[in-house]
């Protein structure tokens, strides 16, 4: 008889914390919301590696930048397709970020930097431990903050917590279900003939309870199946990048138009670590800029995608640690502290830079070489989480952390 516990464990989705199967089965019941109100979405983008905030969003304005990425900086906005793009006449995007202006023009994009975590580790792998266990300076929290922020429910869609690749992130991880899915298109189970064994034991032969329960959970297995053999074309014209990113993206547009009851998801985007030419030819070309052209095309497409779907759909960006203000000797920048996020979609309150800017001269950088830190990434997470996902027990998603300072990114 096939195993109850593994029979949902393949390449393409693996379910943590799923316990004994009946009383997971029970947990994870799937009904559809038949209320007509459509689900509040939060989706996190990890871009690992540690960005460089200061060549992504640009203090053009300030002169210090300029002496201290002599080889580096971008050239202050001229209208070319080599300078900043001017948000407010001081801070810029990197001009490989062109797709994300519009969303800012049109209010729906927020930036706040020097944010980050106050610990000031400089390793990646401890940072994106504590920004994803959302308990800096703490290695024995074994949840994430992701997972703590959903709100109980007495009958709960199976993937209203999705992590895109092979393994559940770090975020997700908890007593609530998650689950991570590498492929829509190859979401199935294993053993067909296995999972056929095991659906039969729900067609009579256990009691009413159980059957009931089991039932639901292959509807809703089928449901995402059926969901995957559909052919999906995004709307609006929108055009996803071929990269991990933009595909990543799409399926979760497509879990968000199917109505599949999904709450959070969680995907990452590596490669971020440029300690050797971050820039090539000139400092808008090379590894950041391919990577920025990548994050770029893949955030504006979902936002296109979606359309007014967007009213209900809020995300995210975040990344471990920043860079050095100073540039190396090697066309590359070193590991820092504070950084840049970007948060955008329903309810933001976009069009603005937010945050407290700490200045470039070198009394004013940490440790005399890095971005200092204005704003908390709890500041940010958990007021998405307030008011995206009604949780207001802040310090319950982010443990330790009893006094939050919301920017405003979501209005009063």
């Amino acid at each position: 008889m096939t195993s109850r516990r593994v029979f949902l464990k393949s390449s393409a989705l693996a379910m943590f914390g799923i316990g004994s199967a009946p009383a997971w089965l029970a947990r994870a019941a799937y009904a559809p919301d038949t209320s007509g109100r459509r689900k509040k979405v939060l989706v996190a983008i990890f871009q690992r590696g540690a960005m460089d905030g200061l060549n992504v969003v640009i203090p053009h304005g300030e002169a210090a930048y300029y002496k201290l990425r002599p080889n580096l900086a971008i050239p202050r906005p001229d209208g070319t397709a080599n300078s900043a793009i001017d948000l407010d006449g001081y801070f810029g995007l990197h001009p490989a970020l062109q797709p994300l202006k519009p969303i800012y023009d049109a209010g729906q994009l927020a930036i706040v930097h020097a944010v980050g975590s106050p610990d000031p580790t400089r390793s990646h792998f401890d940072a994106q431990d504590y920004m994803e266990s959302g308990t800096p300076g703490r290695k024995i929290t074994s949840d994430g903050w992701m997972n703590r922020a959903l709100l109980p429910q007495k009958q709960a869609s199976p993937v209203r917590a999705v992590s895109l690749g092979t393994d559940l992130a770090r975020a997700l991880r908890g007593h609530n279900e998650a689950v991570a899915i590498s492929n829509l298109d190859q979401f199935q189970v294993r053993d067909p003939r296995g999972a056929g064994t095991f659906e039969s034991m729900y067609d009579g032969t256990l009691d009413k309870v159980l059957n009931g329960t089991g039932r639901e959970t292959f509807d809703a297995v089928k449901l995402m199946q059926s969901l995957s053999k559909q052919p999906y074309r995004p709307s609006g014209g929108a055009q996803y990048p071929s990269g991990k990113l933009g595909q990543n993206l799409q399926q979760i547009a497509r879990l968000i138009k199917g109505n599949v009851g999904l709450e959070v998801a969680f995907t990452d985007l590596g490669g971020w670590d440029h300690h050797v030419n971050e820039v090539g030819a000139t400092s808008t070309q090379g590894q950041l800029a391919n990577l920025l052209t990548q994050f770029g095309q893949a955030l504006g497409a979902f936002y296109t995608d979606l359309g007014d779907r967007m009213a209900d759909v809020s995300v995210v960006t975040m990344s471990e640690f920043g860079r050095t203000a100073k540039e190396n000797g090697t066309r590359g920048t070193d590991h820092g502290h504070a950084n840049v996020m970007f948060a955008f979609g329903g309810g933001i309150q976009g069009g603005k830079i937010y945050g407290d800017w700490p200045g470039l001269e070198r009394e004013q950088l940490y440790e005399e070489r890095d971005l200092n830190l204005t704003t908390d990434f709890r500041d940010v997470l958990g007021e998405l989480v307030t008011h995206q996902l009604g949780n207001t027990q802040i310090s319950k998603v982010f443990p330790g952390y009893d006094q939050p300072k919301f920017r405003g990114l979501m209005g009063a």
